[in-house]
């Protein structure tokens, strides 16, 4: 287990070094979270193609991580792309200084995100490292329906969010329809759930501690560089927000207070 991890582990070194490398030249940091989402489909393609025999449980992991992460990616580059570096890059170059930040930023952004690739990739590896025959069990289907609701949200989130940016009119405003009405953060919530189906299915696997994984990043996400952190700029750029607050639940879905 231990090689293996290793293994992938250095594929993502090279991977962030030479993204970092790019950073540098372009000026922009922000590239770093458009490989997020790809990081994991390539650790667990790894994982899946040095753990021989293919098998149900394995396949499946293999298919719902690839459209999860490059669903990701894939909407990261097309939000983040041309609009130049992220501004919470921006204030850390500010505050660094751009003469140090350059090489700062390896270890506080991608040698960072490369370590926590590996660590919240532990579900994708016990599932692949698993001795059982990878027959589908109740267990497995419920983590079917956890990440088809997780996926759900976040997607449908993404997209709904992404439409209601377009629209010039919206300046300013607070999105509150849709699955916006029912969490403030419906792509944050959808994308826990779904690392909880890994860990379901890691459990189905037969490897328990690796679920770990799911909670850095449930963690890290309500925590530290998702909910909290979102929360406290909108609640300075956007006064209706407040209101918002008091209706809708910052995390887990529920009805609308009145």
């Amino acid at each position: 287990m231990l090689t293996l991890f290793s293994q992938a582990a250095l594929i993502i070194l090279i991977l962030v070094t030479l993204l970092w490398i790019w950073s540098i030249f372009i000026k922009n940091v922000s590239i770093v979270d458009i490989f997020w989402g790809f990081g994991f489909v390539v650790v667990n393609a790894f994982y899946v193609f040095m753990s021989g025999e293919l098998n149900p449980r394995k396949l499946l992991i293999l298919i719902l991580v690839s459209i999860w992460g490059l669903r990701l990616a894939i909407y990261l580059a097309y939000r983040n792309i041309g609009k130049g570096e992220d501004f919470r890059y921006k204030e850390f170059r500010k505050n660094y200084g751009p003469k140090n930040y350059w090489w700062i930023s390896f270890f506080q952004t991608f040698l960072l995100q490369g370590a926590l690739i590996m660590i919240i990739s532990l579900p994708l590896l016990g599932i692949n490292l698993s001795t059982s025959n990878g027959t589908l069990t109740v267990l497995d289907y419920s983590g079917i329906l956890v990440w088809l609701i997780g996926f759900t949200f976040e997607a449908g989130g993404d997209f709904q969010l992404a439409r209601f940016k377009s629209n010039p009119n919206n300046k300013g405003k607070v999105l509150n329809t849709g699955f916006w009405k029912y969490t403030r953060h419906p792509n944050y919530f959808g994308d826990s759930a779904v690392w909880w189906a890994y860990g379901i299915f890691s459990i189905a696997a037969g490897s328990y501690w690796q679920i770990i994984g799911s909670i850095v990043m449930t963690m890290l996400i309500i925590k530290i560089s998702g909910v909290s952190l979102l929360e406290k700029t909108l609640k300075k750029t956007k006064p209706q927000y407040r209101d918002y607050i008091q209706k809708t639940s910052s995390f887990f879905p529920r009805l609308p207070k009145k």
